[in-house]
């Protein structure tokens, strides 16, 4: 009896997988076909990352005074251009240049013009200057100096002058705050203010015009330069003499070209702009780009 019943199961399990496999053939489909990726000779399961210089991409890194307008000029050129990712990095003035000098951003952003040695190692890059800027020297809120030569800034800067009571403040040793090397506010400064003259061995070397400005409003024995798109009420900015006549930093005094540290604000490229590059500065070119140039604190092209 035993036997019969073993033979009669085995009967049912070969007729259970016959019809299974008739089913599958009938749906032309194996688990294995549905669990198998169709290939088009590239590792299926290989990520997909979209690459600068892609069709809808625009890479854009370098100087940190320009970076508040490209970046307010991406937002809105998103929200019209809505195929379009604008990446902005900052980085520095120098990392602008080799950025766009060597390919690996489309847009370099530079606050001072190409040095002849980056001219003779990228001959392709082109400036595209997008604005104006003026630099303003800036103080803590408890230090309001009345003004300062450009010779005083100097001597302030090289070491000459060490306490704040040398010109017209407190009896504070000077606390000397700077940009670092890759900084293209520190390359104008460093040639407009110092003649290109040492800075004190002391001085603090900060990475952004933001950093520049949290130090001075936190150190009232501070001084410092920024971008004039920077300068709020958390910090003094210092009136510079001119022919015995104070300057304050502002959009109209550097318009006006009265007051006397001011330098323009670029855009490089490799080679002649063409697609979404050449869009992109002809945006920031527009009434609606220099518009955002002025709410930045800049000085606009156009009026």
């Amino acid at each position: 009896m035993a036997g019969k019943t073993t033979i009669v199961s085995g009967i049912i399990l070969i007729g259970l997988f016959i019809c299974a496999v008739l089913l599958c053939g009938c749906t032309g489909t194996t688990e294995t076909e549905k669990t198998t990726p169709v290939t088009t000779g590239e590792n299926p399961l290989k990520e997909t990352k979209v690459q600068p210089g892609a069709a809808g991409v625009l890479t854009i890194t370098g100087s940190t005074t320009v970076l508040p307008v490209a970046a307010q000029a991406a937002e809105i050129y998103m929200d019209t251009h809505p195929g379009v990712d604008v990446q902005v990095n900052g980085g520095g003035s120098g990392a602008g240049v080799q950025s766009a000098g060597e390919g690996t951003a489309m847009i370099g952003m530079a606050s001072r013009d190409l040095k002849k040695e980056e001219k003779e190692k990228y001959p392709e890059l082109l400036e595209h200057q997008i604005a104006i800027d003026g630099i303003a020297i800036i103080t803590h809120k408890t230090n309001p100096i009345a003004s300062l030569t450009l010779d005083q800034v100097k001597a302030i800067y090289n070491g000459n002058i060490t306490n704040w009571k040398d010109v017209g403040g407190n009896d504070a040793s000077i606390v000397v705050i700077g940009r670092d090397s890759a900084s293209g506010t520190r390359e104008f400064f460093h040639e407009k203010v110092m003649n290109k003259e040492d800075f004190v061995p002391t001085q603090l070397e900060k990475n952004s015009n933001g950093a520049v400005k949290q130090s001075v409003a936190q150190t009232p024995a501070a001084i410092g330069y920024v971008g004039l798109g920077y300068i709020d009420d958390t910090v003094h900015a210092v009136p510079i003499l001119v022919d015995g006549k104070s300057v304050i930093p502002s959009i109209e005094s550097v318009k006006d070209k009265s007051y006397p540290i001011a330098r323009p604000l670029n855009f490089l490229t490799n080679g002649e702009p063409s697609g979404i590059i050449a869009e992109f500065i002809a945006f920031i070119d527009s009434p609606e780009g220099q518009k955002i140039v002025t709410e930045e604190g800049f000085v606009p092209l156009t009026n």
